[in-house]
């Protein structure tokens, strides 16, 4: 890369796994992969300190503070499990029980504590990102 050229969001966040330090590596590395192979239309970043994932193509305007555009972000604050929150995650008819809180603010959580988890969640989650791009507007 030259001396000044900025790194693309992919190299980014590939810079921050390299440096992070958490029991579950191996499951967030894994749930990157299954997030980011669901759709081209998924693009990540870091964002709250955290990998973050979002819609890449066109949207109608919106208020920020809406998040019609972030996706998920994870949350690796705890050492007992990788937290996934989907700001927007209410909206989402989830039939595998895989989303889970009632939160005000129509966010919704998953939480993996074992690459297994992650293993026999994917397709789960990976249902759950199709339905999320399904109601772009």
């Amino acid at each position: 890369m030259a001396k000044n050229q900025k790194p693309s969001q992919p190299e980014t966040v590939a810079e921050f796994c390299a440096r992070i330090e958490h029991p579950l590596i191996e499951a967030i590395l894994t749930l990157r992969e299954i997030i980011l192979g669901t759709d081209t239309e998924i693009e990540e970043h870091i964002k709250w300190n955290s990998l973050a994932f979002y819609y890449k193509g066109e949207m109608k305007p919106f208020a920020p503070r809406e998040y019609k555009r972030d996706i998920v972000v994870f949350n690796l604050h705890k050492n007992e499990f990788i937290l996934l929150i989907f700001p927007t995650g209410a909206k989402i008819e989830d039939t595998s029980g895989l989303l889970q809180g009632n939160f005000p603010d129509s966010r919704k959580v998953i939480r993996f504590t074992s690459s297994e988890e992650v293993s026999a969640g994917a397709e789960a989650l990976q249902n759950i990102l199709r339905k999320w791009l399904s109601m772009i507007d």
